[in-house]
């Protein structure tokens, strides 16, 4: 005869039941085989991503760290419910294909690429884990994605280019600088970002009757020798998004000020460190708005293909002042007033 009553059986079974409900509610296996909690208190979350970045320069830096605060202001933080598994590929091609196989091999809950060659080799790689991509000029000219507005399978992100930031700081140029007649550009053909802003900035220079004079290299310590080949038939100096190019900017700067040469940028880094103008953005705000896209895809559980790939919408005006100075160059107030935040990007 048994010696469980009914009343006290039943109760039995309620409880086992809530026990087992109580697990289930409180835990997500990914196909990666992670355990992650869906619900409750955040804190007690526990996330892997992993980052590749394809070489350290300001903008990309900043990308990361704004990346990382967007997490954190979201309630998942580096040493507390965050583990970051950060790889630079030191603009090594190698490196950076085998940076990718490694990653693909990995259990991430999420997967951030930096900058086009490494959003390239982790979007061949990457198949299952949400990957999301930033410093990225053209993510579909760069065969990473075919569609801005929905992309589709486990990938989304940021590009780092707005089309009318180009042109607004050719229009700025000509209409400001109008003895300006020829534009030097060193640049890296083999990067596909910097091959889509050169032809897109050389149309609108056209526009205004303006040459721009291209200057190749293949790896950065060729960017001062190509630099100095524009000395002499360039009034001015252009830069794209281009890494390598970027990463070699000292020396650009320095040939800017040795020959009193204005060096026109396309990120606000360059004009902190000396290029005379912009019209751009702060890179931590482009990698703070990736990291809140990481926040919905792990908190929320939104799909990355389903994400819209933005775009930098805060397009500003940017001069130094300084740099304006050593250059003898003299900011007018109509200069001043096209720049609509004063206070921080009239850098001094």
């Amino acid at each position: 005869m048994s010696k469980f009553t009914w009343p006290t059986l039943v109760l039995t079974v309620v409880l086992i039941i809530a026990g087992c409900g109580g697990k289930v509610k409180n835990e997500n296996v990914d196909s990666g085989g992670n355990t992650a909690q869906n619900s409750g208190d955040t804190s007690q979350k526990q996330y892997k991503i992993a980052i590749s970045q394809i070489v350290e320069h300001a903008s990309l830096d900043a990308t990361r760290e704004g990346f990382l605060a967007g997490l954190k202001d979201n309630g998942i933080e580096e040493g507390k419910n965050l583990t970051v598994d950060y790889n630079n590929a030191q603009d090594d091609p190698t490196n950076n294909l085998s940076i990718a196989q490694k990653i693909a091999g990995e259990k991430n809950d999420l997967v951030l690429a930096i900058a086009t060659p490494s959003a390239q080799a982790l979007a061949d790689k990457v198949k299952d884990t949400p990957l999301l991509f930033s410093a990225v000029t053209d993510p579909v000219g760069s065969n990473i994605i075919s569609n801005m507005d929905k992309p589709g399978g486990n990938i989304s992100g940021a590009s780092d280019t707005n089309p009318e930031a180009t042109t607004k700081l050719v229009n700025f140029i000509a209409e400001n600088f109008p003895k300006i007649k020829t534009v030097g550009l060193v640049i890296n053909e083999g990067e596909s970002n910097a091959v889509v802003m050169a032809d897109r900035a050389e149309k609108d220079f056209a526009a205004h009757g303006i040459k721009l004079i291209r200057a190749a290299i293949t790896n950065t310590s060729e960017v001062k020798q190509a630099a100095q080949s524009l000395v002499g038939r360039a009034d001015a100096f252009f830069l794209t998004l281009d890494n390598k190019v970027v990463s070699g900017v000292d020396s650009i700067l320095q040939m800017s000020k040795e020959n009193k040469i204005p060096l026109f940028s396309s990120d606000r880094d360059t004009v902190e460190k000396g290029a005379l103008a912009t019209v751009g953005f702060k890179y931590y705000d482009h990698g703070y708005q990736v990291g809140q896209m990481a926040a919905e895809i792990l908190k929320n559980g939104k799909k990355p293909g389903d994400m819209k790939v933005t775009v930098p919408d805060k397009l500003d005006l940017i001069i130094n002042l300084k740099a304006a100075k050593e250059l003898g160059i003299e900011v007018t107030d109509q200069m001043k007033n096209a720049v609509m935040d004063q206070a921080q990007n009239l850098i001094q």
